[in-house]
């Protein structure tokens, strides 16, 4: 399978600096940064290492108000690596879509 594939079930985009989209927190874990995010899933950022194939609950406050969400990792891997710290990305699929988009 080739890696530059783009298999995502939707739009997407990256949320305002302030905005609550900006970031999630697993259920049992840290805060993620998320880097763009649809309804049907998201790309996030952290210290966290989350393997392909992993479920993963993470909330989400949308704007109908804050949401746990089950998602299963779809890729993972290395994003930076620093002196005493090592960056991960991960692709997040949700189970359900979650309204995360403007409508209209």
């Amino acid at each position: 399978m080739r890696d530059d594939v783009d298999r995502r079930q939707g739009p997407r985009r990256i949320p305002g600096g302030e905005e609550s989209l900006g970031r999630v927190k697993l259920r049992i874990g840290p805060e993620l940064t998320v880097l763009d995010i649809g309804n049907h899933g998201a790309l996030v950022e952290g210290r966290s290492r989350l393997t392909p194939g992993a479920r993963v609950d993470i909330h989400v406050v949308t704007p109908q108000g804050r949401v746990l969400v089950r998602t299963t990792v779809v890729r993972g891997y290395v994003a930076k690596l620093c002196h005493d710290t090592v960056i991960y990305q991960a692709g997040l699929k949700f189970d359900h879509p979650v309204a995360v988009l403007p409508t209209g």
